[in-house]
């Protein structure tokens, strides 16, 4: 596929980079045109090394090729990122003083652009009507997403990940509807791993949580155009690129640290395997074994309730953005002669309180460290249990495009 990749003159510039690596590392052929602004960020050395084509912004270079004709006729795609208040205002009224304004004049395929500004750039009316007028002409504009910008701003007005603007393009081309990133906009916290509870300095409670399934959970939240946080309690992964990690160790410190990040999260999503009981004393020393001492005995009291602690704090807002926001549980679990695992999972549901668990069969050799794994999402709303299975990649991508369902279409919370 012939790609046009036009780039703005934004601090986000730096961030396109990565978006031209994975074009051309799927086998798209890529011709960058960045505008002047643009090559103050980045220069046209790297945009030349990365695509493998000579890179210009002006409509006087090679002209016998009638470049700024024949780039807009020729692309199959043309995305770009960032698209600052000043090119989508240039692209809106139909300005062509530059190459990239002149190719997108001439476009006569798909057209993505990726805003990156100051929210109040962003929230504009001016911006505003300009975005309305090129989504109107039929121009795909993805929504911001939300954090930190330059300096210590923080709100909707950051470039959306590589990776997720990347798939919005795809499906673009292909004709699909989900380019508009179902999590655009919304800030997604997701807690993974397991903690570990101390009982002197050297050994601990834990659990077998890899931290996988979370990390894969924070890569198709920022693919879905989020801003993603993860709470991340001793995972056996690196933390994916693009998100905010906040590391933990033990229930008490991701109880705090998730209290902090759900007041300003839309989504809250528990994945991590968190100990429902800690010892109730903590030896400074190594608990030694001596043969004229008896065995020892280790006395537990039971962690705080997080996720219930989450939906209760969320309920007793006042505000409305902070009542609707949604709340996602994760539940390991093994049937015994009472109850089989589901049974056990929809009592959680209804003690928790939140508006989706993720259910899992748990045992020595499932879940725990694999690379598969296989759920079902119980909804507060009632509707029918939705099964996912797969790669943990899969499986996330499912229990995010469910997410976005909710957001979107269910209005219980509020």
């Amino acid at each position: 596929m012939r790609i046009v990749l036009g780039v703005g003159g934004g601090i986000a510039a730096y961030k396109v980079a990565s978006l031209l690596r994975l074009f051309t590392e799927a086998g798209h052929d890529v011709t960058v045109i960045p505008t002047e602004a643009a090559t103050r960020f980045v220069g046209v050395a790297t945009w030349e090394a990365l695509s493998g084509h000579p890179v210009s912004n002006s409509v006087f270079d090679d002209v016998h090729q009638v470049n700024h004709v024949r780039l807009g006729h020729e692309a199959d795609l043309i995305v770009v990122a960032p698209a600052t208040a000043d090119l989508l205002a240039r692209a809106a009224t139909g300005q062509a003083n530059d190459l990239l304004t002149n190719t997108l004049l001439m476009a006569s395929g798909p057209v993505l652009f990726a805003p990156a500004m100051h929210t109040e750039m962003w929230q504009h009316p001016a911006t505003r009507a300009n975005v309305e007028t090129l989504r109107g002409r039929g121009a795909a504009v993805l929504e911001p997403a939300s954090g930190r910008l330059t300096g210590s701003d923080s709100g909707p007005g950051r470039l959306p990940e590589p990776e997720a603007i990347f798939d919005a393009a795809i499906a673009l081309t292909q004709g699909r509807s989900d380019y508009q990133l179902p999590l655009a906009g919304k800030t997604v916290t997701i807690s993974a791993g397991g903690t570990r509870e101390p009982l002197d300095p050297v050994r601990f409670l834990g659990n077998r949580s890899s931290g996988k399934q979370g990390v894969a959970l924070a890569v198709a939240a920022r693919n879905a155009g989020a801003s993603v946080r993860l709470l991340a309690a001793h995972m056996e992964v690196p933390p994916p690129a693009g998100v905010e990690v906040v590391e933990v160790e033990t229930a008490l410190q991701l109880r705090e640290a998730a209290l902090a990040a759900a007041a300003d999260s839309d989504v809250v999503i528990m994945a991590a395997a968190v100990a429902d009981f800690r010892p109730a004393e903590i030896s400074g020393t190594k608990i030694k074994k001596r043969d004229d001492a008896a065995d020892p005995v280790i006395s537990l009291v039971r962690n705080p309730d997080i996720l219930h602690e989450l939906v209760e704090v969320r309920d007793a807002a006042h505000d409305q953005a902070r009542r609707s926001q949604l709340i996602v549980g994760f539940a390991a679990e093994t049937g015994d002669g009472e109850g089989d695992v589901l049974a056990y999972a929809e009592a959680k549901l209804r003690r928790k309180g939140c508006d989706l668990l993720v259910v899992n069969h748990v045992g020595t050799d499932k879940v725990f460290g694999q690379d598969t794994n296989a759920v079902v999402i119980l909804s507060r709303s009632g509707s029918e249990p939705q099964e996912a299975s797969g790669s943990k990649t899969e499986v996330s991508t499912a229990v995010i495009s469910r997410i976005g369902y909710e957001l979107n279409h269910v209005s219980h919370r509020a």
